[in-house]
């Protein structure tokens, strides 16, 4: 059953002659792990943001996207907050309190949970990410791997149905970039999570994703397995 249909989506920045992205018809199935590449430029972090209301670009859109057989646009605020999570790529980018605990908990505070449900929520996620050691650090004080891996805690305490990741391996090591993909697959075959990862090191995430969408000047090049892309 597909979670997101792209239906001759095309999109260009104001002021651009060229388009951003042109005549992109894609479907993604409920429990799908998709790569999703191509040189830079291409139009990837661009699509990505058009799955996200909140971080939509300004610019001239023309087809539709569609969660759940409903418009994108046409979300509730709640439900375009909770149930498409975003990672970014540069994660001082994304954090936005002082304290692990506080990161973990600031998305069920910002739509109103009870006290009691968001210390559940911690308390589960940080379980799941194995962070409880780390719940009172300062987030400033942690490595690139470990505030991504908060960056990838947070959104996932708001139990999202997708996973959005806009290069989340682009400033992490090899050692982090491992751990972050193997986070992914748990999180993917565990919680049954949609993920959709826009990435250029794709050495790690080709052997564990199952599709792979390349795109080139904004337009879909390649669709299918992600192991073809590697023979």
């Amino acid at each position: 059953m597909a979670i997101l249909t792209l239906e001759n989506l095309s999109f260009s920045y104001p002021d651009r002659d060229e388009k951003a992205l042109e005549n992109i018809c894609l479907t993604i199935g409920r429990g799908e792990f998709v790569v999703l590449c191509g040189e830079s430029g291409c139009g990837k972090s661009t699509l990505l943001r058009l799955l996200k209301k909140q971080l939509r670009p300004k610019g001239t859109k023309s087809g539709g996207i569609f969660y759940k057989g409903v418009e994108i646009d046409d979300l509730d605020d709640r439900t375009a907050v909770t149930d498409i999570g975003f990672v970014m790529q540069n994660p001082d980018n994304q954090i936005v309190t002082d304290k692990v605990w506080h990161e973990l908990a600031f998305g069920a505070e910002s739509i109103g949970l009870s006290q009691n449900e968001i210390r559940s929520q911690v308390s589960q996620t940080a379980l799941f990410f194995g962070i409880e050691d780390l719940l009172y650090c300062d987030c400033d004080k942690l490595s690139g791997g470990q505030k991504q891996m908060i960056n990838l805690a947070s959104v996932m305490a708001m139990n999202p149905d997708v996973l959005l990741l806009d290069e989340p391996l682009s400033q992490l090591d090899p050692i982090a970039s491992t751990q972050f993909i193997s986070l992914l697959v748990r999180i993917n075959k565990e919680l049954g999570t949609t993920v959709i990862v826009a990435e250029h090191q794709l050495g790690g995430l080709l052997s564990v994703a199952k599709r792979a969408v390349m795109l080139d000047n904004g337009k879909v090049c390649h669709d299918g397995d992600a192991s073809s892309l590697t023979e």
